[in-house]
């Protein structure tokens, strides 16, 4: 009876050695699911199940491609040893994560839908949301090699420290655990429970549950690279010899009573090095002989050392079977020690000494770590502590100390180290950037004075059925409503203007300027012929020498600047001016200028009509060209601005994401619609203004129209559930009816 697997296909498609596989679900496009594997040639390949060659092929990252994972909707997210993860959906990167300083050895795609995970050999691990760096876990000392998955508000962690952790997605972590004494390489939990397996360089397979480890399998290979459980709880681990074994606790997989034999045999015949530390310190010279073995060990896993004829051997303690199993010959064992082989990992730190203390013949023994640059008595003193043993050992302890480390000591000021987690330099959310409780004074304040956009509600001119305009709110009737909402054809601007209060502002603030800003009178007539013309009083078209002066007059110093950005912001509607500053030869400066308003600790006035002035560029192609062109850099900065509690702020925000939405719906470009989506989902946190989330959800239906890929990719973002709580408003009733829509398409 053949209890084992036998091979289907060998596939074949990367130019050099494969590094990770993972399995992408089964989905209608592809019920048997598909495999996708990531190689040394900077390649992902994606193959199905019954065709030796790739389906198609990712390229993208410029270093090997080190961990895969796979979500919901058919999202893939890799990690590479340049620095970057990847999210892929289908043949498309739609997303790179950039953050991490050293290689990302892990990847995992969480439950909840948007959150991402990596580790890296930067010692941390960072979580994603929507492609953005929400958090960052610091704890490990080495570099991080694996991460699992225990539910969606916790994950498990494994690293070159020797540690395993325990995290909350908030940040904290509740459990370190310690039992491997070399690099972790590999974790994976059993389904339906918080019991884990971990892998790594001491050559063992080790099965935790309930937080302690339970028992250690020994293999015969240095490096057992990586472990998974299956669905029925078998473990199947993967080692530097090539070959792939499964355990199993069922009585009916159970190998032959010769293949286990042959295991034994082999297990028995490999030989351990004692450099790598993997079983303490050992001298050849005392170490007993075979009627050690006699005794019985007091734990599962338990490690006994022997000496027979000259050579030493191994042993493990197997509490099910009630023996000792020969685990393989100690070469080299002439007394090697820490001065030949360096330092020794104990829980995750390396030390200079690990000695092992036996304070009497029938009780356990425990492990005391020492570096050359402690004081031996406080050493002994803390030990003596730590395990609950009698105070009258010090002198003992202390003494042994000295003589084992034969008296090298090297009392240096012991650097202050603060714990990550409670010492200083502690990581509190959001401390740094609180929001400021006073909304930042308005330069103007008295009736009948100019507000920047304070009556600002109505956007388009246009009859009441237009659900931008706040006049005459448009009543859906009872028949069956009709989405009148989106895919938006048309940019948004803001129009709304009262040209005398702007110049009067502008004349007042002009009296207070210094000499070299100073405006002259005949200038000052010249940017009121500019705001007539391009506020439709007069027919005439603006001319070179008023878009000189305005421009003049927009590097104004920040505090008193903004009519002049009003003004920008008005004119830049004008066909004339829009081709003047978004075109070849102007726009550098032109988007610099803007950009440098969209400052987190800037004006609030400034970043307003900066805002406003961008989504007015999107009136004629000149501006939406420049636009599209420099979208990376103005959405990132853009989305700075969400933090403050400005309503007006987040309606300009909602809106400039508006416009490039209706551009993007025209051209149909997916990496685009993939940052808009991922900057509608990190504004709806945090906007409450109900006109703001109305713009939000018209750009979020406008993205996803006519493209699965862009519902995809909603999904996977999980923005569904961001936005089912707008279904339910009352008022306005438009927010509540393009809710539905959107979410009908999601």
């Amino acid at each position: 009876l053949n209890r084992g697997f036998t091979e289907m296909h060998c596939m074949s498609g990367h130019s050099n050695f494969v590094s990770c596989v993972c399995i992408i679900p089964p989905s209608d496009l592809y019920p048997r699911g598909l495999i996708a594997t990531g190689g040394n040639d900077h390649n992902i390949c994606i193959f199905t199940v019954d065709n030796p060659a790739p389906l198609y092929i990712l390229k993208g990252h410029k270093n090997t491609v080190c961990s895969l994972s796979s979500g919901k909707f058919g999202t893939l997210l890799s990690g590479s040893w340049d620095t970057t993860a990847k999210v892929w959906l289908n043949d498309r990167c739609m997303m790179t994560l950039q953050g991490h300083t050293a290689a990302i050895w892990a990847v995992k795609i969480l439950p909840e839908q948007g959150l991402m995970l990596t580790g890296s050999a930067d010692k941390t691990i960072k979580l994603w949301k929507a492609g953005r760096c929400e958090r960052t876990f610091t704890g490990h000392e080495d570099c991080v090699r694996g991460l699992a998955i225990l539910s969606e508000m916790e994950f498990l962690s494994c690293a070159n420290d020797a540690s395993v952790r325990r995290w909350q997605i908030s940040g904290e972590c509740l459990q370190v655990y310690y039992g491997h004494t070399n690099y972790i390489y590999s974790i994976s939990v059993f389904p339906q429970c918080k019991d884990f397996v971990t892998t790594g360089e001491d050559r063992s397979l080790r099965i935790w549950k309930q937080g302690e480890c339970a028992q250690t399998i020994r293999l015969p290979a240095q490096s057992v690279w990586c472990c998974c459980v299956l669905d029925n709880g078998d473990i199947v681990v993967g080692a530097s010899d090539g070959i792939i074994r499964v355990f199993t606790e069922s009585l009916e997989r159970t190998a032959s009573a010769e293949e286990i034999q042959a295991f034994e045999n082999e297990l028995s015949q490999a030989s351990i090095d004692p450099k790598t530390g993997d079983l303490g310190d050992i001298n050849a010279d005392d170490l007993p002989g075979r009627e050690h073995l006699k005794d019985p060990g007091t734990r599962d896993g338990q490690t006994r050392l022997i000496k027979d004829n000259g050579k030493v051997e191994a042993y493990q303690w197997s509490v099910s079977e009630g023996r000792w199993i020969k685990i393989g010959d100690v070469v080299g064992s002439s007394g090697a020690t820490q001065q030949t082989s360096g330092k020794v990992l104990f829980e995750g730190k390396e030390y200079d000494y690990v000695f092992t203390i036996d304070v009497n013949e029938s009780g356990p023994s425990y492990k005391l770590p020492y570096n050359i640059t402690e004081d031996p008595w406080l050493t002994a003193y803390n030990f003596l502590q730590k395990n609950d043993l009698n105070p009258m050992f010090l002198d003992q302890v202390a003494k042994f100390i000295m003589d084992n480390t034969k008296g090298q000591t090297l009392l240096s000021t012991s650097a202050q180290f603060s714990d990550p987690f409670t010492g200083a330099g502690r990581y509190v959310p959001g401390s740094s950037s609180g929001p400021s409780t006073i909304p930042a004074a308005d330069p103007f304040t008295g009736a009948g004075r100019y507000v920047p956009g304070s009556a600002s509600n109505a956007i388009a001119p246009g009859g009441g059925v237009d659900p931008y305009t706040g006049m005459g709110a448009y009543q859906s009737a009872a028949a069956k409503v009709e989405n009148i909402y989106f895919p938006k054809k048309d940019a948004v601007t803001f129009d709304q203007a009262n040209p005398t209060q702007i110049l009067g502002k502008l004349k007042e603030l002009n009296g207070s300027a210094t000499e070299e800003h100073k405006l002259t009178e005949d200038d000052l007539i010249t940017l009121e012929k500019l705001l007539s013309a391009t506020c439709n009083t007069s027919a005439e078209t603006p001319t070179a020498q008023q878009l000189e002066t305005l421009w003049r007059a927009v590097n104004w110093p920040e505090d008193i600047v903004f009519p002049a950005l009003d003004i920008l912001r008005l004119s830049v509607r004008h066909p004339t001016v829009n081709e003047n500053f978004c075109s070849e030869k102007d726009h550098v400066q032109f988007i610099i200028l803007l950009l440098k308003f969209l400052n987190p600790k800037g004006k609030q006035a400034n970043q307003l009509l900066a805002l406003r002035a961008l989504c007015n560029c999107f009136v004629s192609q000149a501006g939406q060209k420049l636009m599209m062109e420099q979208r990376g850099e103005i959405m990132t900065q853009a989305i700075e601005m969400k933090s403050g509690n400005n309503k007006n702020i987040h309606i300009a925000l909602a809106t400039l994401t508006l416009n490039y939405a209706v551009c993007l719906h025209k051209v149909n470009n997916i990496e685009g619609k993939a940052q808009c989506l991922s900057v509608i989902s990190t504004i709806m946190e945090v906007v409450k203004d109900l006109e703001a989330i109305f713009r939000l959800l018209v750009a979020l239906g406008t993205l996803i129209s006519d493209d699965t890929n862009a519902v995809q990719l909603a999904k996977s973002l999980g923005v569904d559930s961001q936005i089912k709580k707008y279904a339910s408003v009352s008022e306005p009733a438009k927010v509540k009816e393009c809710c539905r829509f959107v979410l009908n398409l999601l």
